[in-house]
């Protein structure tokens, strides 16, 4: 199984970028790992919310195959703990799909052929996370995931 990362918008702060390509790094050495940032949409501030999500959807829909498993990162989505999480990732290997990609909408979340297109929702807290951390997030939790799955000692149970 392969996994993909979809973000809009590039990370500016060089602390998180330089984290997001450790746990990048790290998680290689468990599955085949690929983060696609999609630039900002432009001229967004023109745009009302619901055209910036539909705008960012079709950008994100270009993406994706229709093999995909495509599951959102949404508020609205599943809470899992970590160990809920390594059960999900292995659920996903063992049913033989071949790619599984997660992804972070933009400041709006997601347009509704998103949800359509959506295979399922996943939250990663109840709190509010700004779009830059919740990549480090979701790439520290798979991370994380494998690590529980190969029953190393990164996660403390």
């Amino acid at each position: 199984m392969k996994i993909t990362l979809i973000s809009i918008g590039k990370t500016d702060n060089q602390h998180l970028e330089v984290l997001i390509n450790d746990y990048i790094k790290r998680l290689g050495f468990y599955v085949s790992f690929t983060f696609i940032v999609i630039p900002d949409i432009k001229k967004a501030k023109n745009l009302s919310e619901v055209q910036q999500k539909k705008a960012e959807g079709t950008e994100i829909l270009k993406r994706i195959i229709s093999s995909d498993t495509l599951i959102l990162l949404d508020e609205n989505g599943k809470s899992l703990s970590s160990i809920g999480f390594s059960e999900f990732l292995q659920k996903k290997m063992n049913s033989g799909l071949k790619n599984l990609v997660f992804c972070i909408g933009g400041p709006y979340g997601f347009s509704e052929d998103m949800y359509e297109r959506a295979h399922g929702k996943i939250s990663l807290s109840n709190m509010t996370f700004s779009h830059q951390m919740v990549r480090l997030f979701i790439i520290e939790q798979l991370y994380r995931g494998f690590t529980i799955l190969k029953n190393e000692p990164y996660h403390h149970r």
